[in-house]
């Protein structure tokens, strides 16, 4: 007797669980509205091919912008301006080359640009169409997007989270040095990129 109100106690506990979970998954909302990128909890990374063999990761650690969540959700868009002196691969000297006139020439082009064009899918998973600006070129470029969920923070904030990922050729702008080695290029052209950023709406007053 005492081995079957066990067993029933088990079974009780597991499906409040399963139950819990569902919930859990069911209570992901997207909240409308225009956010304003939160700089602290943004990063925008990129991995490219380092002489075939290995490769190189590397972020921008100051980014602006914002972002709306939006009802149809085609009419969601975003405005992503990066600051390209904020680059950061680990290695100083690898730094200051990136910013030099060999990559982004961070003197006369000092920000990356993206503003999306369309927005086709749902807030779990969607294609993002948007020019991409980096030094004196404009390109059309498509990612995929995928939105955090919308919540409260402690401080009474509307936040929510959305991250776009996707692939670009760095030679579309104007980004040719390379460097030869007996494996080839130094330095591959196809750069994956990713952009995670937190967005806020600030609490009314």
């Amino acid at each position: 007797m005492k081995q079957a109100r066990l067993r029933v106690l088990n079974s009780l506990v597991i499906l409040c669980a399963l139950s819990g979970a569902a919930n859990s998954f069911a209570a992901v909302k997207y909240v409308k509205g225009k956010y304003e990128i939160d700089p602290a909890h943004t990063r925008v990374s990129f991995t490219i091919p380092h002489f075939v063999i290995s490769q190189v990761e590397g972020r921008f650690d100051d980014v602006k912008g914002d972002f709306t969540i939006a009802e149809p959700f085609a009419a969601s868009k975003a405005n992503v301006v990066i600051d390209v002196k904020s680059v950061d691969t680990g290695v100083q000297q690898r730094d200051d080359d990136l910013r030099s006139k060999n990559f982004f020439e961070v003197a006369k082009y000092p920000t990356m640009k993206f503003v999306t064009k369309s927005v086709t899918g749902t807030p779990e998973s969607f294609k993002v169409v948007g020019a991409l600006t980096i030094k004196d070129v404009t390109k059309d470029v498509t990612l995929d997007g995928k939105l955090g969920g919308s919540l409260k923070d402690p401080w009474g904030n509307e936040r929510s989270a959305l991250t776009m990922t996707g692939m670009v050729n760095r030679r579309d702008f104007h980004i040719n040095y390379n460097e030869m080695s007996e494996l080839g290029p130094g330095v591959g052209d196809e750069v994956t990129i990713r952009i995670s950023v937190d967005g806020i709406i600030p609490k009314k007053k």
